[in-house]
Order: structure tokens, then C-alpha cells, then sequence
């Protein structure tokens, strides 16, 4: 159960400024993010069938669904900032929570800001020619225009987040409302196979659900920021459901289009088959190059604003709480953000941006960040029973969305360990020996400080 706030605390408090065009601004700006690039080729190689692609994205958008119920009912019993950290914390794990806020820091948050941001550079590199030192500085500009935007207004922040979301869906409808007029029906009907597939049947439409999920990811950043939503119990599981159903809505008339306009050998082999895809549309084709790099630059802006937006509230939940360096937890007098959570989690960030195989360094972290999501579905079960547990959504079908959501996870877990194993164990290591002593470092010092 929370502790009382300190009088030191409620000073540092943030104010709820954020609404509900936010709360969805956020989840399907993060969610919509480059892998969508990528991915429709990756699910065709691993569906193969035009078929089978479709159905991969739609079963696989649904099965994310309960993910999003989860989180929302767990949002509308803790809304305050932190996410995951909350709610293990709620659940009363605070050493899980302390992981969770420690893995965040070190392996997942200023990487992903690094990755997204050389990403940015290299899509305008399609504009302007720019490489090697040049490139990485152009990224570090982009890390320091969202740092300084987001760290002087919550507001502002917001609602640049809303339009840049807006504007990133924008082109995606527009390909699917022309595209849907140019399909051809033997394309979108067909279930002949890939010529080199190895898979059929069920065996290979599971193989592209299971590819679809990573596209999904992200959909819940809003509940790092539950503590700034106005009206968060009702405002937070409308946002979080209107979100699984506009990306589910977005991914699968894409997949309908791309089927219905090339095969599966094309989208399988291709690179980038959404700029295929747009080759493809007769009345944009001419310009499908400079279309989808303009495209891919507004997608990654949207996530890179996006992630530097929630992901320093981790650990100004925690710092809070004493489990971080009290500076975290500081508020800025007059721009009434976490400033100086924000400003270390760039700083970081762009370190990173120098440093090299920054993607490997993000993947071989997956096995403990899908650990964390499979826990935090968990926590519902060890919640329900606790008097202080009360939701003001309470999701349908309670533990069969549960179960799927821990299923579907679970599947995930399974597989990138069959990946990479030793990557996996040895970054799960490092994580509880580097981040429990540290735990018990603050957790002593808290003691103490309480006098016990």
C-alpha cells in the first residue's frame, strides 16, 4: 500500500494538465513507430500467404487487446506516475518495482530515445546528404529540441504530441483509402504459399501472429503519466481501448491494401514494403520515394517525442519514494515538470548516440523487458484480493483477458529465448546483481532516515 506523502513531495507534485486526446496521442504515437516499415515483410515471410498475413495482423491485434484491458483497469486503481514501478509496488514487491524502474533506466529508455533519433537522421539523409559525426549530431539536435519542448511544458508537450500523432496517421490513411479502390481480388484472396515457405497450415499462420507482435508494442506509455491525466479514471481505459482499436483499425487496412496490391513473394523480399506499396498506388506512385521518407520521418519523430515525454517519469515515481537519487524527483518551480529526470535520461541518451551496436544492446535486454510485462499482468491476480485494490474500470472477463495477455507474453518470453539464451540469462543476471544491491542501499538509507 502507498506511503504518505512527505511534505518535501507534495511540493515536487505534478499537476494534471494532460486529457484524453493525450492519453491516445501517446500510446499510438509510440506504437506507430518504424518498425511498421519493416514488419509487413518480416509477417509476410513468417505468414506466407497474402492470406495468412491478414489474419496475422488481425488475430494478433486482438490478442493485444487484453494487454490494454490489463493496463487499463491497473491504471484506474493506481493513477500516478511510474507505470509498472506502481504497480508491482501496489502489489507489494517493492525490489520488483526497484528492478523494474532499474532496468528501465540503464537498458531500455535513453537507448530506445538514441536509436530513434539516429533513425531521424538517417530517414533526412534521403533530403540531405549527411554521415558519420555530422549524422549523430544532427541526432543529438532532435534528443535536445524534444528535451527542451517537453521540459518546459507538460502542455505543450501534449499537444505537439496530439498533432505529430495526428499527422503520423494521416499518410497511412491515405494510402489505405486510395490503395483500397486499386486492389485486385486474386492477390487479397490468394492462399498460395511462398515458394521457399517451410511452414503451412496453422503452424504458419501462428508464426505470423507471432511476428505482428513487436508492432503492437507500446500502446500503454500513457500509464507512465497516469499522475497528469485529468479525470484518470475515466480519461486513461477509454484512451488505453481507443488506442488497441485504432492501431488494430491502422495495421490491418494496411495489410488489407498491401495484400490486395502485391504478393507475398513481393512484400517477403522486399525492404520496404511500404515504399512498394505506394510504388504501387497509381496516383501517388511517382512520388512513393519521397512520400514514405517524409512519412518515416514524422513516425519516428512521433515516437522519439513520445518516449522522452513518459519515460523519465519512471524514475521520478521512484526517487519519490527514496528508491532513486532524491534529484529525480524533483519538479521545476515554473515549468512544473520533472526537469531533471528528463534532463539526465537525454543526457544518456545522447552518450549512446556515440556508442556503437546500440540495437544489439536493446535486444539483448528483450528477454527481461517482456519479463516485466508478463509480471505486471500478474500483478492482477495478487491485487484483486487486497482491500487498497480499487479500480475504478474493471475489465470484462477478468481472468481469461489475464490469462491471454499472459499467454500471449508468455509465447514471446519462450521464443526470444529459444533466440538468444545466453543474451537473455546473462542480461537477467546483471540486472538482479547490479540492481538489488543498489536496492538495498536506498531501502537502508530510508530506515534510517525514518529512524527504525
Amino acid at each position: 500500500m502507498s506511503n504518505p506523502k512527505t511534505p518535501e513531495q507534495s511540493a515536487n507534485e505534478l499537476k494534471r494538465k494532460l486529457g484524453l486526446g493525450a492519453v491516445i496521442a501517446l500510446g499510438v504515437g509510440t506504437t506507430v513507430g518504424s518498425g511498421i516499415f519493416s514488419s509487413l515483410g518480416e509477417v509476410a515471410n513468417a505468414a506466407g500467404s497474402s492470406l495468412f498475413l491478414v489474419l496475422a495482423f488481425l488475430i494478433g491485434g486482438l490478442l493485444q487487446i487484453p494487454a490494454n484491458f490489463c493496463y487499463a483497469e491497473l491504471a484506474s486503481a493506481f493513477p500516478e506516475d511510474g507505470g509498472q514501478y506502481v504497480y508491482f509496488k501496489e502489489a507489494g514487491s517493492r525490489p520488483l518495482a526497484f528492478l523494474c524502474g532499474w532496468i528501465s533506466f540503464w537498458a531500455t529508455d535513453p537507448p530506445s530515445i538514441s536509436i530513434m533519433a539516429l533513425a531521424i537522421a538517417n530517414y533526412l539523409a534521403f533530403f540531405i546528404p549527411v554521415h558519420g559525426l555530422v549524422l549523430r549530431f544532427v541526432a543529438v539536435a532532435f534528443v535536445l529540441i524534444f528535451m527542451m519542448m517537453h521540459l518546459r511544458s507538460v502542455e505543450g508537450g501534449g499537444k505537439f504530441q496530439t498533432i505529430i500523432t495526428a499527422l503520423k496517421i494521416i499518410p497511412f490513411v491515405l494510402i489505405i483509402g486510395i490503395g483500397i479502390f486499386f486492389i485486385k481480388g486474386e492477390l487479397f484472396l490468394s492462399s498460395a504459399p511462398l515458394a521457399t515457405v517451410t511452414a503451412t497450415g496453422f503452424t504458419a499462420l501462428m508464426a505470423g501472429i507471432s511476428a505482428t507482435t513487436w508492432s503492437f508494442d507500446g500502446m500503454a506509455a500513457a500509464c507512465y503519466m497516469s499522475g497528469e491525466i485529468r479525470e484518470p479514471k475515466k480519461n486513461l481505459p477509454k484512451g488505453l481501448i481507443l488506442t488497441a482499436f485504432i492501431v488494430l483499425g491502422l495495421y490491418v487496412g494496411l495489410t488489407v491494401v498491401a495484400s490486395g496490391l502485391l504478393s507475398v513473394d513481393e512484400l517477403a523480399a522486399s525492404e520496404a514494403p511500404i515504399a512498394l506499396l505506394a510504388s504501387k498506388i497509381p496516383v501517388i506512385g511517382n512520388y512513393a520515394g519521397t512520400i514514405v521518407a517524409i512519412m518515416a520521418v514524422i513516425v519516428v519523430i512521433g515516437s522519439l517525442s513520445s518516449c522522452i515525454m513518459f519515460q523519465p517519469r519512471i524514475e521520478y515515481a521512484m526517487a519519490r519514494d527514496g528508491l532513486f537519487f532524491k534529484s529525480f524527483g524533483k519538479v521545476h518551480p515554473k515549468y512544473e515538470t520533472p526537469y531533471f529526470s528528463i534532463l539526465v535520461q537525454c543526457a544518456v541518451a545522447i552518450v549512446l548516440i556515440f556508442a556503437s551496436s546500440l540495437s544489439d544492446l536493446l535486444g539483448y535486454f528483450t528477454l527481461v523487458a517482456l519479463l516485466k510485462n508478463f509480471l505486471t499482468f500478474g500483478t492482477i491476480i495478487v491485487l484483486r484480493n487486497k482491500e487498497h485494490y480499487k479500480p475504478a474500470y474493471r475489465m470484462p472477463a477478468r481472468p481469461l483477458m489475464v490469462g491471454i495477455a499472459m499467454i500471449i507474453t508468455g509465447t514471446l518470453i519462450w521464443s526470444t529465448f529459444i533466440w538468444a539464451p545466453l543474451a537473455g540469462i546473462a542480461c537477467a543476471v546483471i540486472a538482479v546483481v547490479t540492481g538489488l544491491p543498489v536496492y538495498y542501499f536506498w531501502e537502508s538509507k530510508n530506515k534510517k532516515a525514518a529512524g527504525k
